[in-house]
Parts: C-alpha cells; structure tokens; sequence
C-alpha cells in the first residue's frame, strides 16, 4: 500500500506540474493579446500615397484606430516595386506593432522577377488577411484611333506602342499587359513610372498612348471621356462599367486581379495575429466601411489568414509562368 500511495502522491505531482506548465505558458499570450496594441501601430504601404492599396490603407488604420484604442499609422515606403517597404517590415521587432499593407505582388511576382530580394516571401512574413481585391481597365488615349480590344490588338500587331506602368517591373499594369501580349501575340514596350498617379496623369496627357491601370483611377477619366476603355480584366464585366466589354470575351479565362493583403513579420505572436485578423474581418463587416471600400470598386474579400496562405501560393505560381514566358525578370 506505501507503493501505490507513493505513486499516487507522484502522479498528482506531475499532474499538478503539468497544469502548472500549460497555464503559465497560456496566460502571457492570452495576456498579450488582450493588452495589443500597448502603443502606435505602423502600416508600412509600400507604394506612393494614392490609389486602391493605399485608399483602403487608410480607411483600415482609421477604423482599427478606433477600436483598438491606438493609431494606426499609414507609412509610404515606396521603391524597387515594394521591396524596400517589404524589408522594412521583414526586420521589424515582430511584436505586431509594424505590419506590412500591400500588393500581392510583392510577395508572388517579385521573387520571381529579381534575382536577390532583401526578404523571403514564405519565410519572413505571416498574412493576417486578404482585405479586398481590385482589376485593371485597359484605356487608351483619344488620340489612339482604336474602339475596341481587337483593333488596339491589330494595331498593336502592325505598329509599335510604348505602354505605362506604375511601381517597377512587376506592378499590376506591366503584369496585366505582358499577360495580354501573350494572350494576343504583340509586343509592346513597357515605361515605367514611381507610381499609378504618375502613370495616370502622363497617359492624361498623351505622354504615352496605352496602359492597364486599376480601375479605380481611372474609371472618373472614362466616365469624362478623357480615356477611352477597351476592356477589363474581369472574367465579366463590371455592375459600375456594363458598357466596358471584359478581356475575357476576346480572350477566354483572362482573369487578372490584384489582392490587397495585410501581413506582419513572421514571428509575431499567434494571439496578437489572430487578434488583428478578427479585428479586420469585422471591420470589413460594418456597412459604412464597406460602402466607402466598394464605391471605389474594390470587390471585399476579408480572408483567414490560411484562407490568404493558399491563395497567394496559388498565384505566385501563375505570375512565375508569365515572368518566365515573358522574360520580364531582372538581376
């Protein structure tokens, strides 16, 4: 009997310490959770001021703000098509006080596009969520006399066009458009641009006679005539253009849009991540924020952060085909 109570008193002592363990090992992340953010949170937006990532940057930092009893601080860190912001972030102390607000792009082009990047895009960064996703509209200066996707094609065909593209090799527009080279069988010369208001305001101006721009910009210039739109990269066309034919109709399955995705460095801890997923997730929830969102013809999305894993994988392997059959990468 002295055996078994001796086992029995052992037991409950590796019993108690256990429990112990998993409480005291539980408490500091539900506690760290609770008390995020301690201070001013930074949203590094890798691209310049203006445009849907960083309209939609903006409206986020101001309503997690207001929940969370902290600012949210928009930061513009643009160059090298978001790498600079991206690093930024990658080295950041992963606390969850300094998130990373951008263009999935940078994480599914870029490192099929530069030889060397400052970060890895699996390794260095965990998605929070895929906050909302936007197309691109193919418009052409007035001047250009075409009317439709197949004459902009056939004249493409003949002649030589330079087209612009905001943020380096690899942004929404030069993506878009090497795409529809391959599709259609042309070839045009891409000039690239610091940013899509640049983009935006020389293809106003006939600086350059073609591009593929976020729908967002540039659907007030068509609506005024100032452009002229041939397509949308949409498999259907759009509730607020019905006029503007998809791509898709000429080329069947040309579906191209781009996701605007929050992430933070990859060892910030699950509980303050899982906090800021559920924080967004209801913020895209709340009408007022949603109308504010889709009047600028984002389309809302609001992943889990695996849902946004999956879907990243997915794309980073289109977008390597296109860069590797386009021969758009660089050193």
């Amino acid at each position: 009997m002295a055996i078994d109570r001796g086992r029995n008193r052992r037991s409950c002592i590796a019993m108690a310490a256990a429990l112990l363990t998993v409480s005291v090992a539980g408490w500091p992340r539900a506690a760290l959770a609770e008390d995020y953010p301690s201070r001013a949170v930074r949203i590094v937006v890798p691209f310049p001021a203006g445009g849907p990532l960083d309209f939609t940057a903006r409206a986020l930092a101001e309503h997690l703000s207001n929940t969370l009893k902290q600012p949210f601080i928009v930061d513009n860190r643009a160059g090298a098509t978001g790498n600079i912001g991206a690093e930024i972030v990658a080295r950041a102390t992963p606390d969850g006080h300094t998130l990373l607000f951008v263009l999935d792009t940078v994480l599914t082009a870029n490192p099929a596009i530069y030889r060397k990047l400052p970060f890895d895009a699996e390794r260095d960064f965990r998605p929070i969520s895929i906050v909302a996703t936007f197309r691109q509209m193919l418009v052409v200066h007035p001047s250009l006399s075409v009317n439709s996707l197949a004459e902009f094609v056939a004249l493409a065909k003949k002649k030589p066009l330079n087209y612009g593209s905001g943020g380096g090799n690899g942004n929404p527009g030069h993506l878009t458009m090497e795409y529809l080279q391959l599709r259609a069988g042309f070839q045009a010369t891409n000039v690239p641009y610091r940013g899509a208001p640049q983009v935006t305001a020389d293809l106003l101006a006939g600086q350059f006679p073609v591009g593929f721009l976020a729908t967002p910009a540039v659907l007030p210039h068509v609506r005024t005539g100032k452009l002229k739109p041939l397509g949308i990269s949409s498999p259907q066309r759009s509730s607020s253009a019905p006029e503007v034919p998809a791509v898709a109709e000429s080329y069947p399955g040309f579906d191209v849009g781009f996701y605007l995705v929050l992430l933070a460095p990859a060892a910030t801890p699950e509980a303050v991540r899982a906090r800021l997923e559920r924080e967004v997730r209801h913020a895209l929830s709340i009408p007022a924020l949603r109308s504010r969102l889709q009047a600028q013809e984002l389309e809302l999305v609001g992943s889990t952060s695996d849902e946004a894993g999956i879907s990243l994988k997915a794309i980073a392997g289109r977008w390597r085909e296109v860069v590797q059959e386009a021969n758009i990468a660089t050193d």
